[in-house]
């Protein structure tokens, strides 16, 4: 018996020697499988980091205006009787536009002429007969009084018949008619819009911080939504002499050519003022930029493999400080050098240490202007 169960002890002693020996063997074998398998190398693009020559610049945003615009109407009542323009017209300065009905003010009117010629002819008469004594001195003065007084009415009458003809108070364009013949308007009705076009304004507001830097005669880039990746060109002709005491702005005007017409008042737009010396930066493509709320990071791309022979680059993470964008583009102020290569698409698929190889077939933009042509 004792034989016996010296006998089962040994065989279960090497079985189980036997398992844990395997177990330990695929274990080593596993480790130098995991540990000899390196990690395929991943697709990106990348390009070097350069200086760049920015103009620095104060953003702001406004509204257009026409250096002269109304909406034209009359201070009296009446039916209209005839229209003079078209909507849309060019119109100069005095043109007449449109007249009210005035049979009844033109009759006054000469009833009033007629009444004042009949005061000049009794005073031209009196006249020289007071000179041979004919007639007192009291005649004489009442009958200047009448002349007066007649001549007065016919000013009041024809200034009444004027208010009933609408001129054009500046040259400009008009806007689309508001009125029908025979009409009747009361006193203050909009007829239609007149606006000079060219040139036209554009009023802003700068932050207090900024005011040193605004000047006079300063060029100003201005783009409004309605002509996308369009921009015009004016100067700062006027600065409020005074600070917005809620907001603690400043209200800053710019002049800006219009002849073409494109731009209309009451237009948004937003503003680019050049201020001080052209500075230089370190400029990549935005998409470079891994924004985190612990910090920015980029992957710089080490330069000793080979990127086109097969053999595989090593992007390493590098946290980095970023200054003003500009399109396409931002500032790197800290954390890459001239020449460094990044990467500029693709860095989602990476971590620090991450084999990579460069195709740049594909490559994000980095314009700074990107499609803004200038229209001067």
């Amino acid at each position: 018996m004792t034989k016996r169960m010296v006998i089962m002890l040994v065989t279960v002693a090497i079985v189980l020697g036997g398992i844990f020996g395997f177990q330990v063997f695929k274990g080593i074998m596993i480790k130098r499988f995991m540990s000899a398998m390196a990690a395929p190398p991943q697709t990106v693009s990348a390009s070097k980091a350069a200086y760049s020559q920015w103009q620095p610049t104060i953003a702001a945003i406004g509204s257009l205006r026409a250096v002269k615009g109304a909406d034209l109407s009359l201070e009296v009542p009446g039916i209209v009787d005839t229209i003079s323009f078209n909507s849309g017209d060019d119109v100069e300065q005095g043109a007449v536009l449109l007249k009210l009905r005035s049979d009844d003010d033109s009759a006054k009117l000469q009833s009033l002429q007629a009444t004042a010629q009949l005061s000049q002819i009794n005073y031209d008469r009196d006249q020289k007969q007071f000179k041979i004594q004919a007639v007192s001195q009291a005649t004489l003065d009442a009958d200047a009084a009448n002349l007066k007084n007649a001549n007065a009415q016919v000013a009041e009458q024809q200034a009444v018949l004027d208010k009933k003809t609408l001129r054009a108070p500046f040259a400009g364009h008009l806007g689309i008619r508001a009125v029908d013949l025979g009409q009747y308007l009361s006193a203050g009705t909009a007829i239609v819009t007149l606006q000079a076009l060219d040139p036209i304004f554009l009023d802003f507001f700068v932050p207090q911080q900024a005011i040193d830097q605004v000047r006079l005669g300063q060029t100003v880039s201005v783009m409004v939504d309605a002509y996308k990746g369009q921009a015009f060109s004016g100067e700062i002709s006027a600065v409020n002499p005074k600070v917005d005491a809620s907001s603690r702005n400043v209200q800053v005007r710019a002049t800006l050519k219009n002849a073409g017409h494109k731009l209309l008042p009451g237009m948004y737009a937003t503003v680019d003022i050049a201020t001080g010396a052209p500075q230089s930066y370190i400029t990549l493509p935005q998409t470079a930029i891994t924004y985190n709320p612990y910090g920015d990071t980029v992957y710089i791309v080490d330069g000793k493999g080979v990127a086109g022979g097969g053999k595989p680059l090593i992007a390493h993470q590098t946290f980095v400080t970023t200054g003003a964008t500009r399109g396409d583009q931002v500032a790197v102020l800290k954390g890459v050098k001239e020449g460094d290569t990044v990467v500029t698409a693709g860095q989602i698929k990476l971590h620090n240490g991450s084999p990579v190889l460069i195709d740049n077939s594909i490559t994000p933009t980095a314009d700074a202007s990107p499609n803004v042509p200038l229209d001067r």
